[in-house]
This record gives C-alpha cells, sequence and structure tokens, in this order.
C-alpha cells in the first residue's frame, strides 16, 4: 500500500494535540491517542462509551520504543521475534517511571501493548514521540469497525480526523496473551493458539471469561451489531437473517454467507462486515448455522457468543 504521507501528517499533528484519530490495522481500524496523555485518553472512553474498568491497548513502533515502559522476558522475546509486526497482543508488567496514562490501565502495575502490522499504522507510529493507545473504533459493546466508512457510520463528525487504511486484512482483533507468568490467553482473537504454543512449546492456559475484567475484550455484551441473534440454528423464522459460515448451492434474499470456499480466514475477515450489512438490510434478528469450532473458528464464535447476550 502506498503512504499518503500528508494524511500522515494531519493525524500526527492532531495526535501531538492530544486529540483521537481513527487509524487503520490488520485486525480492526483502532479510536487512537496519545497514551502518556490524561486527557487523550480521557477523550477515547467517552468517545466510545467505554466503561472505565475496561483497560485500552497500546500500540507501539518498535521493542526499542517498548522499553521505556515495561519489563520482557524470555516468553515475550520469543513471540516478538516470530508475530511482530501482527495480530498478538501481550500483557506485561509496567515499569514503576512509565509515563503511560493511569486512565489505559485502569491504575493496574501491567499493560497491553501491541506491534501493528499495517503500513499506515507503522508509518504514523514510526513518526510519534510517543505509543498510541488505540482500543476499536466503535461504540462499546457494538461491532467493530474494518473500515474507515465503518467509522463513521458510528461517530459521524465526532472524531477530528479518520486516518485511510482500506480495509482490514484480517477482521478480527489481535489475540490476547499475558506473559507475566504462565503464559495465558485472556482473548481469542486474529492469531491461532495452535502456532503461540508452537513457539513456546508449552501448554498455555485459555482464560477469556474471568470473574474480573483483566484485558480488552472480556466483556459478555460485546461486538453486537444491535439486533439478537441465535446460534447453531438449523430452522430459520420469518424475517431473520440467516448467517452461514460457507456458500451453499440454495441460496435466498435472506442468506449471507462468510466464506465462499469454506475459509476461515475468509469467514473471519467477512464476520464484522457482513453482522453490519445484516442490519442495515433492517433485519430484526440473525441466526447462525453452525461453524466449525477450530483454529479462527474458534475466535468467530467466541464473537458470535458475546454478540448474543444482547
Amino acid at each position: 500500500m502506498k503512504i499518503n504521507l500528508a494524511n500522515i501528517k494531519k493525524a500526527k499533528k492532531l495526535l501531538n494535540k492530544c486529540e483521537c484519530v481513527a487509524i487503520p490495522t490488520e485486525t480492526v481500524y483502532g479510536l487512537a491517542g496519545n497514551a502518556y496523555s490524561d486527557s487523550a485518553c480521557k477523550k477515547i472512553f467517552k468517545l466510545k462509551k467505554r466503561p472505565k474498568n475496561n483497560p485500552l491497548i497500546v500500540h507501539y513502533y518498535n521493542i526499542q520504543k517498548l522499553k521505556e515502559d515495561c519489563n520482557f522476558n524470555n516468553n515475550f522475546h520469543k513471540l516478538y521475534k516470530r508475530f511482530c509486526p501482527g495480530p498478538i497482543t501481550f500483557i506485561l508488567n509496567l515499569k514503576k517511571n512509565s509515563k503511560i496514562s493511569k486512565i489505559v490501565t485502569n491504575k493496574k502495575g501491567a499493560l497491553a501493548v501491541r506491534f501493528p502490522k499495517h503500513p499506515v499504522a507503522r508509518s504514523l507510529l514510526k513518526k510519534l514521540s510517543f505509543p498510541l493507545a488505540a482500543p476499536s473504533a466503535n461504540l462499546s459493546s457494538k461491532v467493530s469497525a474494518v473500515s474507515s466508512d465503518n467509522v463513521r457510520e458510528d461517530f459521524g463528525k465526532k472524531i477530528k480526523y479518520v486516518l485511510e487504511g482500506g480495509k482490514s486484512s484480517i477482521g478480527l482483533e489481535s489475540t490476547i496473551i499475558d506473559i507475566r507468568n504462565r503464559p495465558k490467553i485472556l482473548r481469542l482473537g486474529g492469531l491461532e493458539i495452535s502456532v503461540i504454543k508452537k513457539v513456546l512449546k508449552k501448554k498455555i492456559l485459555i482464560k477469556t471469561n474471568p470473574k474480573k475484567i483483566s484485558s480488552p475484550g472480556q466483556l459478555k455484551i460485546h461486538y453486537s451489531p444491535g439486533i439478537p441473534i441465535r446460534l447453531n440454528v438449523k430452522r430459520i423464522k420469518n424475517n431473520e437473517a440467516f448467517l452461514l459460515f460457507s456458500k451453499k448451492k440454495e441460496r435466498k434474499s435472506n442468506y449471507y454467507f462468510l466464506s465462499q470456499k469454506g475459509d476461515l480466514k475468509e469467514a473471519a475477515k467477512n464476520l464484522y462486515i457482513t453482522l453490519r450489512k445484516i442490519k442495515k438490510n433492517k433485519y430484526k434478528s440473525i441466526a447462525v448455522g453452525k461453524i466449525p469450532n477450530k483454529g479462527l473458528g474458534k475466535t468467530i464464535n467466541d464473537r458470535l457468543i458475546r454478540a448474543s447476550k444482547f
């Protein structure tokens, strides 16, 4: 992708003034602000209507910039070397002299950090003197944005600027892993757990539904298009949209397919776009056919389960 330096410059100028800017990443679009600024981070929470106990992910250009804020261990180095930049977020211990705003962490001593792969996000981060706190650019509990149009649908002119970066190539949020002690997956995401296991060569706990929220993406009601969702459905009701994993011979106007060929990566990329499309087409509810519960299918099912709690 060709980088528009004028757009990067405009985003940088606003971020330097502690304003919020929507930025593209390979997972979903993020609502970004200076992670060292209380003022900028308060604006993120206010714009998203996000619960204050739900911490933010902070985006860095590289490991050198992160050294100022966090302590690392061997597991981090292994995963960073293999998967970064990419769709993985690490929970690390904050250094006592870190400038990260306490609003980001909910006054806790840990930080969720990520190194986005999207060339536009990387170009912007390289030019900034601070990391970016950037949760998904959508209203809290609603469907994430995977295009600049999605961001504008949710926020209109409330966001000062939307940095264009095309459609997100993965379409699901990052996988979150706490590696401060024994590795724990706190959120299923765009990076499969199996490949993380291969690198660490050890068992990984999965703690995606804790009693207390310790990481983004753990709210019980999340990723909702704002209408009821029924899961693992074989028979649909009248006037209900039918969301199916792969294309079938039978096609009706209320059938929506996540993949043409039964490919989980394609299905993941199309999930949020399709949920938004169904809502826009004024259906009152969604029936979801069975989706394979393996690889990225586990992440898709996680998102649909949380969306169905509407």
